[in-house]
């Protein structure tokens, strides 16, 4: 028995990233995310023939179409996860900018939609990623004198 199969991991919310990209059988991300409800099961498929990154984690809805990937920062754990055969089921939380919010949990433990929005640096970082303020200001204009 592993060291994750004896100890008891915390449920967790997940940012699944990528939505704005087209899926290869021309599928919308976007369109998909609309149509998933709160606590609706989803599923994690580790890529590791991912061109970009070989721990990627891709999502996918219930419909079998591919939502987005799990954060860089997250594929890895969860990737790791998910090849020592530690059971993992996940929900559709809610929408959001990026993509959306994803609610795993482990060891046979069923998800629990948290009603609130997950907190912590992931969600400040990803908020700040969409902040669209260049800072740009142009110059005055003068009346000439």
């Amino acid at each position: 028995m592993t060291w994750a199969a004896e100890t008891k991991l915390p449920a967790m919310s997940l940012a699944v990233v990528g939505a704005d990209h087209a899926n290869r059988d021309g599928s919308d991300r976007r369109f998909e995310i609309l149509l998933c409800k709160p606590g609706e099961a989803v599923e994690l498929r580790p890529e590791p023939r991912n061109r970009h990154d070989s721990r990627a984690v891709a999502v996918f809805s219930a419909r079998g179409v591919q939502i987005g990937y799990l954060t860089a920062e997250r594929c890895g754990r969860i990737g790791g996860l998910i090849a020592a055969a530690i059971e993992i089921q996940a929900v559709f939380q809610k929408q959001t900018p990026f993509g959306a919010w994803i609610r795993v949990a482990f060891n046979g433990e069923a998800p629990t939609v948290a009603l609130e929005e997950p907190e912590g640096n992931a969600v400040h970082e990803l908020r700040s990623s969409f902040d669209h303020d260049t800072g740009f200001f142009p110059d005055p204009v003068w009346d000439d004198e």
